[in-house]
């Protein structure tokens, strides 16, 4: 705690949200903004209105002959370009701040393992990102939200499964028709047996990762590319930091 206190005298530390510097034992959040932050709750029911929406768009894109499980789907908090707490997901994607992506990770993950619908979650996949993209970025934001969900969950992280081989542009202006045709066929899938991939893997309940939540086009697009892998029998949820609001 005195190591913690001379850093904060030297380097103060702000919230993310109103810039107030933070007391020893307040992280990332001022106590007035961590009362306030705008949680969706979503992860306390099996069904909610980001799940419904997210399933509407997999039976929109799902074959005449196929079989898909409902998907569950929460986000940790409500983002929109008038809420302060956009600053979050922000810091994570553009900033360069990991360790802000790991500690709301984190907090989304314990919400997530004290529900009964979450625990049959044995394996997390991050959305990946291409190569150049993840090289200019550094990191992949998707993978520092996944790391700690999955350890909150006692499942497996795999990073190694889902590949994006095709690079596409951003998908921030474009609308929900051009989001779905940007990113379909954007992603595929290495099973065991296929070259660099030898650990085994055979999931029951996949929770895919992602930063935010918005049309869930890309989402979509990596469940599609599990599915027609996995077959019927595996059920696909997804999980994000945050989910836009109207």
């Amino acid at each position: 705690m005195f190591w913690k206190a001379l850093v904060d005298f030297i380097l103060p530390r702000t919230c993310l949200v109103c810039g107030r510097r933070l007391g020893l034992r307040e992280e990332f959040l001022c106590l007035h903004c961590l009362a306030d932050m705008p949680l969706t709750r979503n992860w306390e029911r099996p069904h909610n209105a980001m799940a419904d929406q997210y399933n509407a768009l997999i039976e929109r894109l799902r074959g005449d002959d196929e079989q898909e499980f409902y998907a569950y789907g929460t986000a940790l908090l409500y983002y929109h370009a008038e809420n302060p707490y956009k600053v979050i997901p922000q810091a994570l994607k553009y900033h360069g701040n990991v360790e802000a992506g790991r500690h709301f990770g984190a907090m989304l993950g314990r919400m997530m393992a004290g529900c009964e619908h979450w625990r049959s979650v044995d394996t997390v996949i991050p959305v990946p990102l291409h190569r150049r993209r993840k090289w200019q970025r550094g990191y992949n934001q998707a993978e520092v939200l996944a790391r700690e969900i999955a350890s909150a969950l006692g499942a497996t992280l795999r990073t190694d499964v889902l590949v994006r081989p095709h690079r596409t542009p951003s998908q921030t202006r474009l609308s929900a028709e051009d989001r779905l045709r940007n990113v379909s066929g954007a992603f595929e899938v290495k099973l065991p047996g296929t070259k660099g991939l030898r650990t085994p893997f055979e999931p029951r309940h996949i929770l895919l990762v992602d930063d935010t939540f918005t049309t869930g086009a890309t989402l979509a697009a990596c469940h599609r590319a599990l599915r027609a892998a996995l077959g019927p029998s595996v059920r696909i949820s997804i999980a994000t930091l945050a989910a836009v609001s109207s």
